[in-house]
């Protein structure tokens, strides 16, 4: 796979991208970190991707967990690197490895990069710091999954808050944070709002959705353990509660719906059939070509959000449905108090009930292409990622 890239000369600074392209090589996570490298990139900087933790990774090929045979994970960074132009940009120190690395630095080269670095920009906050860290600039850290964060901090726990008072900038996917209608306390810190970038040509498709094709979404079932209890209440971070809720929807609908789903079990996944609901395997988009042609051929999505940014309103947005409508392809998509930010009604439709689902497939089913252009007009507007990464870099001095 080869992405359009057309790069101006990287003329304003040197910005270092930590996140889990290698890590987690499947489809969504490596769309999340493209945008970001090819948004800085279309915007001047001389960006560099890079991964410096000792987690453990996830095996490209047999979806396992291991620490110490990273070899398909390397050629899976290194070939999507090459894919957006930045192949000689990426450096991977593997796990539990303090003497090498691999890619376009050695050790002593990373150190070097950290120090010329005018900013490191630690996507997801998945990278833990450490004292080799010392010498950056200026640390900005992008929280994608707003509420736990901010939890933590409120219960003062002394480790979050180490590690939160070392960055210079905080952003966050929760664009509500702060408001009088917000639950998530937003002691300590400053949270700059943010929100996913897409570069929109990577997506743009003038084919129609194929024969039979549904509204779909990509989605685990199940969560691994996030969910956090606060004053009171426990907040959920799975999504097979909130599409229960909406079980007998395929029976309302006008139009199909289908799942991509990983994580479900045999018998969950024929109870979803038995309510209309089409279940198809979601490991089978663990490519990222897969993933992109998967949504382009779909007529647009239908998904359900995490109880944990939905109950507070955190206004948070997903880079999937972003995806869904830089490609043209309208989306549904739970209420979480994004709507005080975006244009809800046509393209993009927010909902709490049942009622708001089916007037919005209607809406949908009986003006298809006045919301297919709705859709990318509003990628376009908002979520294009030089908008959205250059609003960030301003708003952290560049």
């Amino acid at each position: 796979m080869i992405l359009s890239f057309d790069y101006p000369p990287a003329n304003r600074g040197i910005v270092v991208v930590w996140g889990m392209l290698a890590s987690f090589p499947f489809g969504g996570m490596t769309w999340q970190v493209l945008h970001y490298l090819a948004g800085l990139r279309r915007l001047g900087f001389d960006v560099w991707y890079v991964e410096d933790t000792d987690s453990e990774l996830l095996d490209p090929i047999t979806f396992c967990w291991h620490t110490s045979e990273y070899s398909a994970n390397v050629r899976y960074l290194a070939q999507y690197m090459d894919s957006i132009g930045l192949g000689d940009r990426w450096i991977f120190r593997p796990p539990g490895v303090r003497d090498a690395t691999l890619g376009a630095r050695d050790l002593m080269g990373l150190a070097k990069l950290y120090k010329e670095a005018d900013a490191v920009i630690n996507l997801c906050g998945y990278h833990p710091l450490r004292s080799e860290h010392d010498d950056i600039a200026c640390l900005i850290y992008l929280q994608t999954d707003p509420m736990v964060d901010q939890i933590k901090v409120a219960e003062n726990d002394a480790q979050k808050i180490e590690q939160l008072d070392a960055y210079n900038y905080l952003f966050t996917y929760g664009e509500n944070l702060g408001a009088p209608d917000c639950l998530v306390p937003v002691d300590r810190y400053q949270w700059h709002p943010t929100r996913p970038p897409v570069c929109l040509d990577w997506w743009f498709t003038d084919s129609p959705p194929i024969l039979d094709s549904a509204l779909t979404t990509i989605s685990n079932w199940e969560h691994w353990d996030n969910d956090i209890l606060w004053q009171g209440e426990k907040y959920y971070w799975r999504k097979d509660r909130e599409f229960r809720r909406f079980i007998d929807l395929p029976t309302k609908s006008l139009l199909p719906l289908e799942l991509a789903l990983e994580g479900i079990n045999a018998q969950e996944e024929a109870e979803m059939i038995n309510h209309g609901w089409r279940i198809v395997c979601a490991r089978a988009l663990s490519d990222p070509i897969a993933y992109r042609n998967y949504i382009c051929a779909s007529l647009g999505e239908f998904t359900v959000t995490k109880d944990q940014y939905v109950r507070p309103r955190t206004g948070w947005f997903s880079d999937r449905s972003v995806c869904y409508l830089a490609a043209g392809r309208p989306v549904i998509t739970q209420e979480t108090g994004f709507s005080k930010f975006l244009p809800t009604g046509k393209g993009l439709f927010a909902f709490n009930t049942m009622e708001d689902i089916l007037a919005a497939v209607d809406a949908i089913e009986s003006d298809y292409q006045g919301n297919c252009r709705a859709a990318r007009e509003i990628a376009s507007e908002y979520f294009a990622a030089e908008k959205v990464i250059g609003s960030l870099m301003e708003r952290a001095g560049f």
